[in-house]
């Protein structure tokens, strides 16, 4: 069986309801074994299934270190420098710490004040610019963006440079060609910044791992670069994509948003806020795995080197994981969802992620108290065609 011959993965979401999975995950998680897909013109292995997920993110027989193929998005030239999510421990482990200090609840706590500080003038310059807007441009991705370049040292000037290159990045249709000069420009970028940093440091994360790091040799000024890409890149598309399709979502389900637009209670906004990322599971194309040794997972026989894709949004909409997976609830426990990940490679950055979801919807709901569609429901872009979902534009009016 060659690749064309099997259902591509991602499969496409139902148009009737594009916040769900699509539909014939169901049938993947209902039959026994694993199903065989084509992912990136590779043959892997698709897992579905809640508990084979975790399984797959946790035995020591299954590796994250992917070898980066020409249609990924990590992909460039014949060298790559050694990037945290796709190394295993301990070597990540490593690494990892090394970035952790920046990420913590205790770092994260202390910019929330910042980030309400954004969200309000954003709302501000919307207000004054007048409707309709395109929440997206104008909210969902100015906050993370401005947020993960304070953090990083990035300088927010050069913020429509990195989300240009992250929108090829990200692309499940551009050329392989173009994601390889994407990848090289913003690498060029990055070492150039890491130059400017060694000469004029401030407090930032780069300069803090130039500081502690490059001197003594544990990293270089590559893997500076090359894994300050991954976390400019995943520190504001995927919780931007979150504020938008969320907000859309809440829109959607007008009691849902009523009850967390008009509550004070930190407990409700932090709920609604992980039954969302549930819900939604907007990674849906990101996690992949390779068979160190023969495993069984789900009933398969996975051989060694065969490659595996966690199929995220399937195994968060699991009946074996919770009741009602396809109900919107944000009064349950959703504790133990994998919308970041599962194991010792889930998400660095949640704990922003969390923070800004949790500030950026209510604040927008309470200021924008009639906020609404501008556009017909079915006009909305979803992004079917990227490896993080959401939406290309939300145009809405107050």
């Amino acid at each position: 069986m060659t690749t064309t011959d099997l259902p591509a993965f991602p499969a496409d979401r139902d148009a009737r309801c594009p916040f769900d999975p699509a539909p014939e995950y169901q049938e993947w998680r209902q039959k026994s074994g694993l199903r065989k897909v084509d992912w990136q013109g590779r043959e892997v292995w698709a897992v579905s299934r809640y508990e084979d997920v975790k399984l797959a993110m946790t035995d020591p027989r299954i590796s994250a270190e992917v070898a980066p193929q020409p249609g990924n998005a990590e992909y460039h030239g014949d060298a790559m420098p050694k990037i945290f999510p796709r190394m295993d421990d301990p070597e990540h482990a490593v690494l990892r710490r090394m970035l952790t200090k920046d990420f913590t609840v205790k770092r994260v706590n202390a910019l929330r004040p910042e980030i309400e500080k954004m969200a309000n003038e954003f709302i501000d310059t919307m207000i004054a610019n007048g409707g309709p807007a395109d929440l997206v441009q104008s909210y969902a991705l100015p906050i993370p963006s401005l947020v993960i370049s304070l953090l990083l040292g990035v300088p927010y000037s050069d913020h429509r440079f990195f989300q240009e290159i992250t929108a090829v990045v990200m692309s499940r249709t551009v050329s392989v060609e173009e994601k390889q000069q994407a990848i090289g420009r913003i690498f060029g970028y990055l070492n150039e910044l890491v130059a400017r940093k060694e000469a004029e440091p401030d407090d930032a994360l780069i300069s803090r791992l130039i500081h502690e790091y490059l001197a003594t040799g544990e990293l270089t000024r590559q893997t500076i670069a090359m894994n300050s890409f991954i976390l400019l890149n995943a520190g504001h598309e995927t919780t931007a994509n979150m504020i938008g399709l969320g907000t859309l979502t809440l829109l959607q389900n007008p009691d849902t948003l009523a009850r967390v637009r008009d509550t004070e209670d930190p407990k409700v906004i932090s709920g609604a806020v992980e039954e969302l990322l549930r819900y939604l599971t907007i990674a849906h194309n990101l996690v992949a795995r390779v068979a160190k040794e023969d495993i069984e997972i789900g009933g398969t026989l996975v051989r060694a080197g065969e490659g595996l894709i966690m199929n995220l949004p399937a195994a968060n909409r699991d009946p074996a994981f919770l009741d009602d997976p396809d109900t919107l609830d944000v009064d349950r426990n959703v504790r133990g969802h994998m919308a970041f990940g599962y194991g010792v490679h889930q998400c660095l950055g949640q704990t922003l992620a969390r923070a800004e979801l949790e500030i950026a919807l209510p604040t927008l709901l309470r200021r924008l108290p009639n906020l609404r569609l501008a556009v017909p429901f079915e006009e909305i872009r979803f992004r079917g065609d990227m490896n993080v979902y959401g939406v290309h534009e939300l145009p809405v009016e107050w």
